[in-house]
């Protein structure tokens, strides 16, 4: 299943920006849909700032249509083609059985300056502040962030899919 595809306007607008802001933070961002290196991207850019207990910058996306949960049990990994910033960024999956903004499940990455893939497994995510066990049939939001250092941040992204086991 295809989440991103950044030369579809359509799938690139599904995507939204969230701050710190919505927690009293001050950090600032925004994303475009840009040609980067010669590919077309959704970028994101920001100052990530650690005043009044920020720092962080997301793009984020509804995993199902209207509000609905997604069902993600058939999928085995999570691919990303990314223009980088040098830097570490996070990915996390919410559920509808977490009940607090702070809760999620994460996954790291390091993304180089330039185009990359990056592949996560999905059982490589892990829960964050809850001890509530990734239910991959119950996904509701799927988002990437550039969390906790002071920073100008920037990534593109020009796709971004659930793939299935081999086989």
């Amino acid at each position: 299943m295809i989440l991103l595809d950044a030369g579809d306007s359509a799938s690139a607008a599904v995507w939204g920006v969230v701050t710190d802001q919505v927690m009293g933070g001050v950090s600032t961002a925004a994303a475009s849909v840009e040609t980067l290196d010669g590919e077309p991207a959704l970028r994101l850019t920001g100052d990530v700032r650690l005043d009044n207990d920020g720092g962080f910058i997301q793009i984020a996306r509804p995993l199902g249509e209207d509000g609905a949960l997604f069902d993600a049990a058939g999928y085995a990994t999570l691919s990303m083609r990314v223009h980088g910033d040098g830097a570490d960024w996070d990915v996390r999956l919410r559920t509808d059985q977490l009940e607090r903004q702070w809760q999620s499940y994460r996954a790291g990455f390091f993304a180089p300056s330039g185009w990359s893939d990056v592949v996560l497994p999905l059982d490589a995510f892990t829960p964050h502040r809850t001890t509530t066990p990734l239910n991959l049939r119950r996904l509701r939001r799927i988002g990437l962030l550039s969390i906790g250092a002071a920073r100008r941040a920037t990534i593109g992204l020009a796709r971004v899919a659930l793939i299935p086991p081999p086989g």
